[in-house]
């Protein structure tokens, strides 16, 4: 058996355990989850401003988050994340003895991505000129020394969000925030083929039904060996 068709009987398995309801609110979610913007987040220190940063992740309907781990480790704050990480994949960049931006970028472009660097000077463009017709990589730097030079040097372009005050910053989770709302209704009004495929609808909606059934991992096991 393929790993596809594996995948399928499942996803069927396991939907006798959730109720229509859940069932029903899982497909309207999947429906709205994209990969084609992706976000990125390098060195952050505070585990609560990275993790309000996954929050709005999730509920704008965005599949993979990127972490960098240079410096800083991610630890998951759940008292802020109040369970959204359950629901999208944090895909963590931390290898020893290495620049771990290099190796997401280099991850990045190979799964198609332009990246693009946030950056409070007016070099780069506003986020609500960029456009969302190609994959879109938005990489934040952490709360006190912003996005490192590499990751500046190395983008595709430099972004910034428009500001009319003194302060010459925000908050990483509110710029998370207007980033997400400003490229995500647009995407969502475009043309583009910016939905899951089907083959990762099976895949991401397989690990989500493991998250709602209790015991999943025993009865998979026990399931897989009666159809041996």
């Amino acid at each position: 058996m393929n790993e596809k068709d594996k995948n399928k009987l499942l996803c069927k398995y396991f939907s006798r355990f959730v109720s229509d309801h859940k069932k029903e609110f899982v497909e309207k979610v999947l429906d709205q989850r994209t990969r084609h913007i992706t976000m990125v987040l390098e060195d952050i220190y505070q585990s609560q401003n990275a993790s309000a940063v996954i929050r709005t992740c999730e509920c704008m309907g965005i599949q993979d988050v990127h972490i960098i781990e240079n410096d800083s480790k991610y630890t998951v704050n759940r008292r802020v994340l109040k369970g959204s990480y359950k629901w999208v994949d944090l895909i963590r960049h931390r290898g020893k003895s290495r620049n771990n931006t290099e190796a997401c970028f280099e991850q990045l472009r190979a799964d198609g991505y332009r990246i693009a660097a946030t950056d409070p000077s007016p070099e780069g463009i506003s986020i609500h000129e960029l456009s969302v017709d190609e994959k879109i990589a938005i990489v934040m730097g952490n709360e006190l020394h912003g996005t490192s030079s590499y990751a500046l040097d190395h983008a595709d372009m430099k972004i910034n969000i428009p500001m009319y005050g003194f302060t010459e910053s925000l908050n990483i989770s509110v710029s998370a925030a207007i980033c997400l709302n400003s490229l995500v209704p647009g995407l969502h009004n475009s043309e583009v083929n910016w939905h899951l495929s089907e083959e990762e609808k099976d895949d991401v909606r397989l690990r989500w039904l493991r998250k709602m059934v209790r015991n999943a991992e025993i009865m998979e096991k026990e399931f897989m060996k009666s159809i041996v």
